[in-house]
């Protein structure tokens, strides 16, 4: 059986950059909310954002399952904000007996800062892939919703160094 590989870290800190090199090391499958949004929605969602992507983690999750028990990794590129949000993923694979870790990315501010003006630009110059604009109103929204894991809830604590 495959194993859940769950990615933590606030917005732009390198998940998905983390989770490519991830995916060839351990012959995964990444699901990404952020991914489907863009293809089915053009990031155009408005203020139904936050439900459609609730409901597209979801069915991924169901997704997840049926990929985890053919015996391949799955890797959950989402982000995992909230310290509820790890625990709910925690005990919803555990009820399916199957294993899931958490990898949180780490990165400093300065990094960070320059992340963000790199995919500011990316999305300027239409080449952001799936990402959108982080304007400062949405930025703060976003980091209100961020809430740093403990130790404890992580089990590979990976630093990004630029």
């Amino acid at each position: 059986m495959g194993r859940i590989i769950a990615i933590c870290g606030k917005i732009c800190c390198g998940k998905s950059y983390y989770s490519n090199k991830l995916k060839e090391k351990e012959n995964a499958v990444i699901l990404s909310c952020d991914e489907l949004t863009s293809v089915l929605f053009n990031n155009n969602l408005g203020e139904k954002h936050d439900e459609m992507s609730k409901r597209i983690c979801e069915y991924l999750l169901q997704k997840a399952v049926d990929i985890v028990n053919v015996n391949i990794n799955v890797i959950l590129d989402w982000g995992f904000w909230s310290k509820q949000d790890r625990q709910y993923i925690k005990d919803y694979f555990y009820s399916k007996n199957i294993d899931c870790e958490f990898h949180y990315i780490n990165i400093d501010n300065k990094s960070w800062h320059r992340n963000i003006e790199e995919r500011n630009q990316r999305v300027l110059e239409d080449k952001g892939g799936s990402d959108y604009y982080l304007d400062d109103g949405l930025m703060k929204k976003l980091l209100s919703k961020w809430e740093e894991p403990s130790k404890e809830e992580i089990d590979v604590w990976y630093t990004l160094e630029r």
